[in-house]
C-alpha cells in the first residue's frame, strides 16, 4: 500500500512527538518505495527542525543528524512528487473550496498528483485536522497517526 505523507506526519519519523509511534511502525511495514511526499516537504521538513533547534528542544547536532538522514530518506526511501504547475493550479482550487494554509493546499494537491501515477489510491498521512477534513471531503482515505 502507498501513503502519501503530509510534512507533520513525515516529521513524525524523525522527531519524538505523539504519533511517531504509528508513523514508525508504518514506516518499518512499508519498506521499499511505499511513501511517497510532495519536493517542498524537504522546506517544511527542515523549517520545522530548525524551529525546534532554535527554541532549544534540540541541539544542532542533532538538527544536522536529523536532516542528513532526511535528506538521505528523500533520495532512496520516499518516492518525491515534483512540485508543478499543475499542482499550483490545483492547490488554489482546493483553497477555494477548503480552509486550508497555501502549504496545505499544495501537500493535498501533491497527493492528487501522486494518486494519478498509483496503481492503487493512495492513503493520505497527516496530522493536521484541518487537512485531515478537507481531505475526506475529497473522498480520500486517511491515516491520522495521532488518532487512537
Amino acid at each position: 500500500m502507498l501513503y502519501y505523507l503530509d510534512s507533520s506526519a513525515l516529521v513524525k519519523l524523525y522527531i519524538r512527538e505523539i504519533g511517531s509511534d504509528r508513523m514508525l511502525q508504518l514506516a518499518a511495514r512499508t519498506a521499499g518505495h511505499q511513501l511517497a511526499v510532495v519536493s517542498v516537504a524537504q522546506v517544511e521538513v527542515r523549517s520545522a527542525l530548525r524551529k525546534l533547534q532554535r527554541t532549544g528542544r534540540i541541539s544542532v547536532r542533532l538538527a544536522d543528524e536529523l536532516l542528513g538522514a532526511f535528506q538521505r530518506h528523500l533520495e532512496s526511501k520516499f518516492i518525491r512528487q515534483v512540485l508543478t504547475d499543475a499542482i499550483l493550479d490545483q492547490a488554489c482550487e482546493l483553497l477555494d473550496r477548503h480552509s486550508l494554509t497555501s502549504l496545505d493546499a499544495v501537500q493535498l494537491a501533491g497527493y492528487f498528483a501522486v494518486r494519478t501515477t498509483a496503481s492503487a489510491e493512495p492513503v493520505f498521512a497527516s496530522a493536521d485536522n484541518e487537512l485531515l477534513a478537507a481531505a475526506k471531503a475529497e473522498g480520500i482515505p486517511v491515516f491520522d497517526p495521532c488518532s487512537l
